[in-house]
C-alpha cells in the first residue's frame, strides 16, 4: 500500500532511529501497513491478517503511538503533501459500530406468560 517514495517521507518521522533512546524501528513499515489496512477496511483490530502482524501487538503499539504524540507529527508533516494526503487519518475515516453513533440497542420481548408473571 505504501509507495517507496511515500515510506521515506515518513521514516524519518517515526521512533526508532539511531539515538532514540529504548526504541526499535523493527518493522515500522509493515506496522503501517497493517494500520492504514485496519482504516481502510474499518475491521476490529482482532480480524488484522496475520501476514500484516500480532493484531494485539499493533493496537498497542498504535495507541503508544498515539499517546506519545507521533501519530500527531505524521499528520503535520504529511497534511501539505499532495501525494500522502489519501493516508492521513481521522475519525471520520474510521468506521464505527452502530451502538456507538447512538443507534437504539434491540429490546428483547418477553413472551405473554412471562409478562403475567411480573
Amino acid at each position: 500500500m505504501l509507495r517507496d517514495d511515500q515510506w521515506n517521507k515518513l521514516e524519518p518521522l517515526l521512533p526508532g532511529k539511531v539515538g532514540d533512546r529504548s526504541a526499535t524501528a523493527q518493522d515500522n513499515r509493515l506496522f503501517l501497513e497493517a494500520v492504514f489496512w485496519i482504516v481502510r477496511t474499518g475491521s476490529p483490530w482482532r480480524d488484522l491478517p496475520a501476514a500484516l502482524g500480532n493484531w494485539h501487538t499493533t493496537y498497542k503499539r498504535f495507541k503508544r503511538w498515539g499517546q506519545s504524540g507521533v501519530w500527531q507529527r505524521v499528520v503535520e508533516a504529511v497534511s501539505g503533501d499532495r501525494d500522502l494526503e489519501a493516508l492521513m487519518i481521522d475519525s471520520t475515516a474510521v468506521r464505527a459500530h452502530p451502538h456507538a453513533a447512538g443507534a437504539q440497542k434491540k429490546k428483547v420481548l418477553k413472551r405473554s406468560a412471562a409478562r403475567a408473571v411480573d
